[in-house]
């Protein structure tokens, strides 16, 4: 299908489990650290597959989008839905942080992106040591690009290829490889100050 689109039902079940990984890790990455105790990214998924089953004649009739990008959007959506039922008023503020997303999900926060790097630091054991390097990061984190730490985001984290982020984003090819090289170069720096944490 190069066209990016999937025009039959029987490929759908097909289609969405191989993208089921990756968002599962968009879900992982973008849920507010307040539900990601009590919400399991399989349930947001399972809904998902719900959503796209019950829109998948509409989207056929007129894609809006390449499939995989739809996907994203009914999870993102889902997302959404999910944040304002257990969390309403009580939701991060755009203004808390520097936001990674200016469309509708949720952005992946640097405490979730220093919390991924940090589940590769195995040399550092004590509680206190590792919360001072998780600050550290997420302030190195903050300190970057917001588009940029986005495209990383995206190809890193949760494995977009750079066609796929550039239309994430509404970025040229070109310009989301640029940004992603030099995010790369950030966060090379970044790990780089704790020998520890391996990519």
């Amino acid at each position: 299908m190069p066209d990016g689109h999937v025009s039959e039902f029987a490929d759908l079940a097909e289609q969405f489990q191989k993208h089921r990984t990756r968002l599962k890790k968009m879900v992982q990455l973008r849920i507010d650290r307040r539900l990601s105790a009590r919400v399991d990214p399989s349930d947001v998924l399972q809904d998902t597959w719900l959503d796209c089953e019950r829109r998948f004649a509409e989207y056929v009739a007129d894609p809006p989008m390449p499939f995989f990008h739809w996907l994203r959007f009914l999870t993102a959506q889902r997302l959404v839905d999910l944040h304002r039922k257990h969390l309403g008023a009580t939701m991060r503020s755009a203004g808390a942080e520097v936001s990674l997303y200016s469309g509708p999900l949720p952005a992946a926060s640097s405490v979730s992106l220093a919390e991924h790097l940090m589940g590769r630091l195995t040399s550092v054991s004590h509680a206190a040591h590792r919360a001072e390097i998780q600050i550290r990061i997420q302030e190195a984190l903050n300190s970057m690009d917001a588009v940029d730490r986005e495209v990383l985001t995206l190809r890193h984290f949760e494995m977009l290829t750079n066609e796929e982020t550039a239309i994430a984003l509404g970025l040229k090819k070109a310009a989301a490889s640029n940004r992603y090289v030099r995010a790369l170069k950030r966060m090379k720096e970044i790990l780089d100050e704790f020998p520890g944490l391996q990519e």
